[in-house]
């Protein structure tokens, strides 16, 4: 039969190892949230880019249309 300073050891020792497994689970777990957070924040800067992107575009194709309407005008008014 063991001894009872035996089993106090023992049972120390399956909580240290537990504790160590939890602790080796939640730095894996922070790591994957961090680069989960980094590849969120750049795709929110390639949709800030791309949604620049395109109003510009819009603006350009804005006034592209007011010189057709406006050349248009100037041929009606002929």
């Amino acid at each position: 039969m063991a001894s009872p300073e035996a089993d106090t050891l023992t049972h120390l020792e399956e909580r240290i190892q537990k504790t160590v497994a939890l602790v080796t689970r939640l730095r894996h777990e922070k790591d994957a949230a961090l680069k989960q957070l980094a590849d969120s924040e750049l795709t929110n800067e390639l949709l800030a880019e791309e949604l620049a992107g395109m109003k510009s575009e819009k603006t350009q194709v804005r006034e592209r249309l007011e010189k057709l309407l406006g050349h248009i005008d100037q041929i009606s008014a002929v």
